[in-house]
């Protein structure tokens, strides 16, 4: 196994614990308090959903604050006349 499968299989592993743990914790909210992790189980759906949403849309607004960021710095493209005015350059032999 090279190195990037190595490391392929430690992302899906992972990633299964994590939606496991995520739906477990969903549906099943007493399990932290079995464990001791909390007292009660009041807002535990609540905020099992409200994070990943939370970071979700901070994420959406990051990547068009840097589309926008990008449109708003990157030069405009020559007019197509001045590229098809320009002479072709002859190669030398």
């Amino acid at each position: 196994m090279s190195k990037d499968q190595a490391i392929g299989a430690v992302i899906l592993l992972v990633c299964v614990i994590v939606a496991v743990g995520y739906l477990v914790t969903l549906f099943y909210p007493t399990w932290l308090v079995s464990i001791g992790l909390l007292g009660n189980t009041a807002n535990v759906q609540f905020w099992v959903i409200a994070i990943p949403v939370f970071v979700a849309f901070i994420a959406v607004l990051g990547i068009g604050a840097w589309i926008g960021y990008t449109m708003a710095t990157t030069p405009p493209p020559k007019p197509i006349e001045e590229i098809t005015a320009e002479p072709e350059a002859k190669p030398s032999q």
